[in-house]
């Protein structure tokens, strides 16, 4: 068995698998140290006589760069994502929401508001649940 084969698919596959996996930190966490991990496990037992390409050594190093850069984006964009939801949920009580979710209209005036995984839902003064989103009117 070639050693650098399998270092070379587990490379791809943890890159993979970090584009792959769920944007909480915590998966993308575990991708990053398993890709840390390989690449130290393909250091140790590569064959003495034979060792990786240092060029191979290099490519695996941006990769591991390139994860961790995407790691910290997706966590920047989260906050400024957070952010905005917060900013607008500010502007949305007492004014007025349309809707038609389900066939039927929705009317009434924005009492509160909660910010969730799915975005901001509106409670309006009718008692109904509306997620602000595409098909929903403000004035």
């Amino acid at each position: 068995m070639s050693v650098s084969a399998v270092n070379t698919n587990a490379a791809t596959s943890a890159t993979t698998t970090s584009r792959t996996s769920s944007s909480t930190s915590d998966a993308m966490t575990l991708d990053y140290d398993a890709f840390l991990q390989m690449m130290v496990t393909q250091m140790q037992h590569q064959d003495p006589t034979d060792p990786t390409d240092m060029s191979e050594q290099m490519g695996q190093l941006a990769s591991f760069s390139n994860v961790e850069q995407n790691i910290q984006t997706n966590s920047k964009l989260d906050s400024v994502l957070s952010q905005l939801y917060v900013n607008q949920s500010t502007t949305l009580v007492g004014k007025t929401l349309s809707a038609v979710q389900n066939g039927e209209d929705i009317n009434g005036t924005i009492e509160s508001v909660t910010i969730c995984s799915d975005g901001v839902v509106a409670q309006l003064d009718s008692g109904k649940n509306v997620i602000i989103g595409a098909g929903v009117t403000i004035s």
